[in-house]
Parts: C-alpha cells; structure tokens; sequence
C-alpha cells in the first residue's frame, strides 16, 4: 500500500477538477491531508518545508475556484508549490521530489502542463504573468492569470515593475500577495474576511455597475458624480486596509483576508474572475502553519535538510563554509571598525547573523534586492568603508550590471562573499552557481579568489579586505569545510597559486576551490595506473600566476578543472594566456559542460558531471591516452 492511501480525500484526487466535486468542508479535510502528506515527504527528502505549509489552504482555494489550465497560476520563486504539484496530477512522484531523477522542488514547464511557467528566482511572477496574460489574448485564450507572490518578493524592483506596468495598461491580471508577516487577529480576521467578500461578491459588484451607469445618465453631473463615488470608495478602502499603495498603482485591492479560510478564497477567486481590471488580493497566512517546529522556527525550516518528522530535530552537521565565513568576519570587524555587511534577505543563509547580532549597527539586510545590495555597498565603499556583500552564486548574477556600473568602473574597493557556488544540490538548475567565475572574469579590475578548505577562506577573506584594491570576489561551496584553520589569518600574495601535489611531469592539473582537493586524489589514482602528475591549487582565478605559465612546458599535457561552466570559465582564462605566451601545450578544458545540471544530491552530481576525483581520474586518464 502506498504512503498516501491513508488520506481518503487525496487518494482521489488526480488532478484539480476533482476538488470541485467537493464540499467546503471536505476541502478543509483535504487541506490536513495534503499538509501530512508534504511533512511526511519532505522530513525525508529535505525541502522547503515552513513556505509550502502556509500555502496549503491557498493553493486547495485556487484550484477549486479556477479552471486550470485554462485559467493558470504562476507561482513566484515557487519553493512553496509542494501543494500544487500534488493537486496537479504529481500525487505519487511527490515522494521523488529534490531527487536525481525525481520531480523538481520548483514549477518547471517541462514536468507539467499545469506548470505554466518556470521558477526559482524571486519576484518574476508577475512579468511573467503579464506576458503569459498577453499571449493569451492573442491566441484568443479566455483564461484568468494569477500570479501568487510572497510579502518578501513584492519588494524587489522587478515586482514593482511587473506592477507598475500592469496597473498602467490595466491588464486583468489578479496578483496574490502572500503575505506571511503578520497574525491574524480574531477582530482583523473577520472585519478582513468581510470586506473581502463584500467588495468582491457579485451582488456588490452588480450594484456598483448599476449605480455608476445611474450616476452617468444624470445631465452634466453624472460624470463628477462617479468620480465623486469612487472616491469615497477608494477612502474607505484606504481607511480599513492598507491598500492605498496598489489602488495608487492601478490596482483594486482587496483584503486582506484570512489565508486559511478556504470558504472565503473560493467565494473571492471566484468573482474576481469576473472584472476586467488588475486586482491584487491580500492574503495572510502563517508561514509553517499545522507543524509546531516549523511555526515556531520558520527561518530554520524554510529550506530544511532531513530531519526527526516526529520531533522536528534536525541532525547537526559539521561547520559549513558559510559559517566559519560568518564567524571569521565577526573577528576581523572587532578590529576594523570600518568593515560593514550587507545581504540580500539572506542573513542566516550566508552566515550573516552572527555578525547581525554583534554588530546591528554595521549589519544590512536589503531584503530580495541583489542589485540595490551592491549599489549601496558601492556607496558605502566610496566614502571609505570595507562593505562585504554575502549572496548566493545564483542570486547576484542578478546585479551584473550594478558590479560593473558602479562598483568596477569606479574601483571601488567592494569585497563579495560569494555562498553556495558550483553545485549546490537538491534545488536544482536554478539555485546551481555555476556561472559566476564566467560572469566575473570578464570585468576589468576584478580580483577573484576560491578556496578549496577552511583555511584558505580565512586567508582569502582577510587579503580581500586588507592587501586588495577595487572590486574583489570570494566564492566557495555549500557545504562542510575541510581543515578549519588553527592559527591567525595570513596575507595571501595576489595572483599566486600553490602547489599542492607533485607526483611527475605527465600531466599538470590547474584545480579551482574545492576540485583541488578531488584533484590531489584523484591524482593518487592516476599514480596507482602509472600516470605521473603535478596539481596546482589555483587560489587566484584573477589574476593569474604569469610566473607559473613557462613551467607548463614541462608537462606533456595540462588539465584545468573547475566547478563551474566550461564557456568563458578559469580554463578558457588559462589557455588565453598560454597562447598568448606562445606555450604550445596540449589543454584539455575541464568543468560543467554548456548545459543547466539537475537537481540531486551533490555527490551525485559530481560524479556525473565527472567532477568528482574518479571522474577527474578518467577525463585526465583518456586525455593522456588520446595524446
């Protein structure tokens, strides 16, 4: 027997037109099952727990109310779609969710036609509404497009954007802002619940037209009539809710509304299908709602690795990059008064809360605004504080333009702790930092380190702050370290690399980050087939070591292997400079190849993309042997 088939009400269900045969009440049942269905899952899998939890009522609401596909659903980052999948025909590949082969933890297109469009960044719900909104129109689509956004998103200037567009061109959009920030009050809830029925219901909608077409007849007052109406209908709006922001947008707001009040939501989505306008709906909702260690720790279960379903205890692991990096900086601010931190709603991810508690008055969370992040530390930079930006890989190639612009061009002495490069696992394609050594190398002036232990961190971040000039880019994995330091921190010479292994003149390997120390072993494994080789711990991915360059010609072969994309990456830097030195050297440019990696574990994924010391071996062993 299956592990669903205890919930009577989701055993039946196979895709969203089974909810409308159902009973508000049964909804309400389904809802209890769908939320022990996702716990049970993800204590297993990992996953984003505390954001699908409070979404579970949300997302039963839309799918009874909505005819899907016709109508469709965009989710915004998507971390809390759990629910959705389930009700979109995903019921028993739930259980494979965030793993190799498995379904992904985010919408994507191509698992789904209930997936309409793919996410994992924040705050693109609703462009991407908009131009799904457009397409449909074109093609003679009837279908509603909602697009769900959390009270964090809403924030980012692509959100304002996608706003300040939809509201201008009065596209019939209908924004769902999740909001998860707030309780709801016995008092709030239920004035909440009945202002949102009564502006949206189709008695109050109909009387609404009926008066305005009444008011117009009237000979030349009608008009100033109206306006004179809606007016007062917009300040009593304003006055009970805190709508006047999106009514000023273009928007007629309703809400806010209680979130886990199926009854309501169905009764809203519903009507508000009818208008012709944009519509944003405010609903609140409590993050990790129906789990106690989730409610009470949403942060920590906002993406949670396996842990204990019964008492939520997860199981500790070693120190990880993030906070020995966390740790580290906390010591040198103690010094150096002028060291400010900056994060983009990532505090605790990037190890960033330590230094929070310890220094509030030198901490800055800007909230999900990765390109405003690196403005302000520009600004801060250019009256003479050391700001140190800590985001994810993925998130910054977000502010690209703003590194160059206004960090690089002006040299401005920047320092970006760059978490969870390379592969980083389970989240999958969008959430892998596979690009930022391509997308870094390219700015003039830009100095850029990886470690590949805990040592090397502590060096490299102490160098960046104290011996670097300009814009200066630390990036390092997800993931324990290795070799957690035991002395004070050292100056790093800039642009030098280190030998770790010498082993003979075979083969050179030019390994970055953490591929140093699969290099070194996979090195061993090359020695047991008789292959000689040398590896060199490349510290510096820029500048490079120009000294380093003639020894090349010792070597019978050189391999350069990194944890990012081949196009444009350390490898494609190594061998400009090798032609250009005239070293006539056999290369073999070894990293991720020109495609997006899957979800899976990190081990997985490195042993297939042959990153791993056994793939490092055999990429360099056939190498060798084509030679």
């Amino acid at each position: 027997m299956k592990e669903y088939k205890r919930f009577k009400i989701l055993e039946k269900i196979n895709s969203p037109h089974d909810l409308k045969k159902l009973s508000i009440e049964e909804l309400k049942i389904l809802s209890g099952e769908l939320r022990e269905y996702i716990i049970d899952v993800i204590s297993k899998n990992g996953g984003h727990l505390a954001p699908s939890l409070g979404v579970v009522e949300l997302t039963v609401a839309l799918c009874a109310a909505l005819d899907l596909p016709e109508d469709k659903v965009i989710w915004d980052v998507g971390h809390q779609s759990y629910a959705y999948k389930i009700l979109t025909g995903r019921r028993e590949e739930f259980r494979t969710i965030r793993k190799y082969g498995g379904i992904s933890g985010f919408p994507r297109m191509e698992e789904s036609e209930f997936d309409f469009f793919g996410t994992g960044h924040s705050s693109t719900s609703i462009s991407a509404a908009l131009g799904i909104h457009e397409a449909e129109k074109k093609s003679g689509g009837k279908g509603k497009v909602f697009a769900v956004i959390g009270d964090g998103a809403i924030g980012a200037g692509l959100a304002f954007e996608g706003l300040n567009y939809a509201g201008g061109t009065r596209k019939d959009i209908v924004v769902i802002l999740n909001d998860n920030e707030f309780s709801i009050s016995p008092t709030v809830g239920a004035l909440s619940s009945y202002l949102g029925k009564k502006m949206v219901g189709q008695g109050f909608t109909a009387f609404r037209t009926f008066v305005k077409k009444l008011l117009e007849k009237i000979p030349l007052f009608g008009s100033s009539l109206v306006r004179i109406v809606r007016k007062i209908e917009e300040g009593m709006i304003s006055l009970f809710t805190p709508g006047i922001l999106f009514e000023g947008l273009g928007f007629h707001y309703v809400g806010p509304i209680d979130g886990h009040s199926i009854k309501h939501m169905v009764s809203i989505f519903k009507n508000v299908k009818q208008w012709d306008r944009p519509v944003l709906i405010h609903v609140l909702t409590k993050k990790g709602k129906g789990y106690p260690p989730a409610e009470k720790e949403p942060e920590v279960f906002h993406g949670v690795s396996p842990f204990d379903r019964e008492t939520g205890k997860i199981p500790e692991k070693g120190k990880s990059f993030s906070t020995l990096f966390g740790e580290v900086l906390v010591k040198l601010a103690e010094e150096d008064k002028k060291i400010v931190a900056i994060t983009a709603a990532m505090k605790k991810g990037t190890g960033l809360d330590l230094f929070a508690e310890k220094f509030p008055d030198r901490f800055y969370d800007v909230g999900i605004a990765e390109p405003h992040a690196v403005t302000f530390a520009a600004g801060m930079a250019s009256r003479g504080l050391k700001p140190v930006v800590a985001i994810y890989s993925t998130f910054l190639q977000r502010a690209f333009d703003q590194i160059i612009h206004d960090v690089a061009l002006q040299r401005l002495h920047v320092v970006f702790a760059i978490d969870r490069a390379g592969i980083v696992g389970e989240d999958g394609a969008t959430h892998h930092g596979l690009f930022d050594l391509s997308y870094l190398r390219t700015i003039p002036g830009m100095t850029i380190m990886a470690p590949s232990d805990g040592e090397e961190l502590v060096d490299m971040l102490f160098t960046a702050l104290n011996a670097c000039k300009g814009p200066v880019a630390i990036r390092y994995p997800r993931g324990n370290v290795e070799n957690e330091p035991g002395r004070e921190p050292r100056i790093l010479p800039v642009g030098k690399w280190r030998v770790v292994y010498e082993g003979g003149k075979d083969l050179l390997i030019l390994a970055v980050g953490r591929c140093a120390r699969d290099a070194v072993r996979a090195a061993d494994l090359l020695k047991k087939e008789g292959i000689g080789s040398t590896v060199v711990n490349a510290l510096f991915v820029k500048p490079v070591d120009e000294e380093f360059f003639e020894r090349m010609k010792e070597f019978k072969g050189v391999l350069t292997v990194e944890e990012n994309t081949v196009e444009g990456g350390f490898g494609g830097g190594v061998l400009k400079h090798a032609a250009e030195k005239g070293i006539m050297v056999p290369f073999l440019i070894h990293g991720i190849k020109d495609e997006f990696v899957p979800h899976g574990s990190v081990d997985e994924l490195k042993r297939i993309c042959k990153i791993d010391a056994e793939g490092i071996k055999e990429v360099a062993s056939n190498f060798l042997k084509r030679l």
